[in-house]
């Protein structure tokens, strides 16, 4: 526990990117295992203790010290484990066990009770010191938000154990805490985990914005990027499973997606929502609002399901029975998915048509024609591109529509003012300087303060307040865990900005849930768009 307090605490005063990133991979190759296992798993929000909840914490706060005091400071500190490793009482003699490692706090609260988990804590607690005990009542409750997202951890694992992050993605789902597996192969010690054996979610391959790069289309073909959610269905062993961009399974909310695909197959696509208008290019597809209605929903009722069916509109074909094609050439897969399409309901899946087009300049004249609120953009795929995980220069380019639309990372938020002045609703969100994955911050770009229902502000504000890393008077810092879509009307060169660009009217144009941090946009894409 004390490696864990210790590895917490440089992390909470350490700013940059890659600083972080040597602590938790300094961490991962010193730490023997199980305990190493368990500290990733909760820096990827992957531990749970349902016995021991925040109110666990205030009731145990509430038998030791005077109310009064633990509200006033709570209220001063701003973080509920922080006031309770700082008010915890010392005990009157010293503890007769060391202080307990991290293998031994799973097992302890793992098999407590409701009722017996604030026994096990607060005699776990009394082992410690006052950030031993600040680390134990965050790991315990899952609230570790220190900045730390899970793809940062991971890029930490791959670097700590030279091994490629893709492969760390590829292997990671289906492994569970303390993924004892995962160290092994990653040490040598063992080979790969088998991935064929259950519904695994694969790394999504992904495009760059389209920037002064020469596009020939004898080598690229064009297709709509349509505005929904990239998923990926996977069906193994008898079972589908529906996974986001994230790798987050999302079959619940659309299970007559899930029970739709009978076969052995791995496919990405767009999941859509059939719209009123059966007709015109989007081929029955709805706006995005329409899908939004149906996002994280444990059940859905029958009269949903009637109103908003869902289908998806194929990309892209990964794995084919025992066959995996990501190997093989886009013409390739893409054959393959053509050949795949009449064995599926039609009601279900459809395929992303190509454009039929032969140069450039015509497809800018469809792509400034294309307004419908289901068509985001255009992509350009390399005809030979392999499918491979994130983003390879040169193979995948994402063409978006105008209005000008880029996804930013939610950084600061402030309160507003008279009716919001109890809400954080103006938010300050930036763009990543350069590529995230090799060492790039983010640097803010633009400020909002409208764009959102007021279903959406509580929404945001809950966030705000769950995810704060640091205050600065009355700006709170977040974590870099949500993605803005936002919409502005243009973008000029600024001396007044560390950014170096200001935004004309930005305003949120949808909140991303499904879209992971690192995915954002970069600012070179915002500076191609400089008028």
């Amino acid at each position: 526990m004390k490696r864990l307090a210790k590895l917490l605490d440089e992390l909470l005063l350490t700013s940059s990117r890659n600083g972080k990133l040597k602590l938790i991979s300094a961490y991962l190759c010193e730490t023997p295992d199980p305990d190493r296992g368990w500290a990733l798993a909760a820096l990827t929000s992957a531990v749970d203790f349902p016995a021991v909840k925040a109110g666990t914490i205030r009731g145990l706060m509430a038998d030791r010290v005077d109310p009064v005091l633990w509200t006033l400071s709570r209220d001063f500190v701003g973080d509920t484990a922080e006031t309770a490793s700082l008010l915890w009482p010392e005990p009157d003699q010293a503890p007769l066990a060391p202080p307990p490692t991290l293998s031994e706090v799973v097992a302890a609260l793992s098999n407590a009770t409701k009722t017996g988990a604030p026994a096990v804590l607060s005699g776990l607690l009394d082992r410690l010191d006052t950030a031993g005990r600040y680390a134990l009542i965050k790991f315990a409750t899952g609230a570790l938000r220190i900045g730390i997202s899970a793809r940062l951890a991971k890029v930490a694992f791959a670097q700590a154990f030279r091994v490629q992050i893709e492969d760390v993605e590829e292997y990671w789902h289906g492994q569970s805490p303390p993924y004892q597996p995962l160290f092994a192969w990653a040490t040598g010690a063992a080979p790969p985990p088998r991935t064929d054996l259950l519904p695994l979610f694969r790394p999504f391959m992904l495009a760059h914005p389209l920037g002064d790069e020469k596009i020939s289309l004898e080598d690229y073909v064009a297709e709509w990027k349509w505005d929904g959610i990239r998923v990926q269905l996977v069906h193994v062993g008898g079972e589908t499973r529906v996974y986001s961009r994230g790798g987050d399974e999302i079959s619940a909310s659309f299970p007559e997606i899930a029970a739709s695909l009978p076969f052995p197959v791995v496919i990405d696509g767009e999941l859509l929502v059939r719209g009123s208008d059966q007709g015109g290019d989007t081929g029955g597809a709805a706006s995005f609002n329409a899908l939004q209605q149906r996002l994280g929903r444990k059940t859905v009722s029958k009269a949903m399901l009637a109103e908003a069916p869902a289908f998806v509109r194929l990309y892209d074909l990964l794995i084919d029975g025992s066959e995996d094609l990501r190997e093989q050439p886009w013409a390739v897969r893409r054959a393959r998915l053509e050949a795949l399409i009449p064995r599926l309901e039609p009601d279900r899946f459809d395929l992303s048509e190509t454009i039929p087009v032969s140069d450039m300049e015509t497809l800018a004249k469809i792509r400034a024609g294309a307004r419908d609120s289901a068509i985001e953009g255009i992509m350009l795929k390399h005809r030979q591109s392999p499918y491979v995980a994130g983003r390879r220069a040169g193979l995948w380019y994402k063409w978006k529509r105008e209005p000008l639309l880029i996804d930013c990372v939610l950084m600061y938020a402030q309160r507003g003012s008279g009716k919001r002045s109890s809400f954080y609703s103006d938010f300050t969100f930036g763009c990543w300087n350069g590529d995230p994955d090799t060492g790039a911050d983010l640097l803010p770009v633009g400020k909002a303060y409208f764009g959102f229902t007021d279903e959406e502000l509580r929404f945001l504000d809950r966030h705000v307040r769950q995810h704060t890393v640091a205050k600065y008077g009355p700006v709170r810092e977040t974590d870099r865990s949500l993605v803005f879509e936002v919409a502005f009307d243009s973008v000029h060169l600024s001396k007044r900005h560390k950014s170096g660009l200001a935004m004309r009217f930005p305003r949120i144009h949808r909140i991303r849930e499904d879209k992971p941090a690192h995915e954002a946009d970069r600012l070179e894409t915002l500076r191609a768009m400089v008028t």
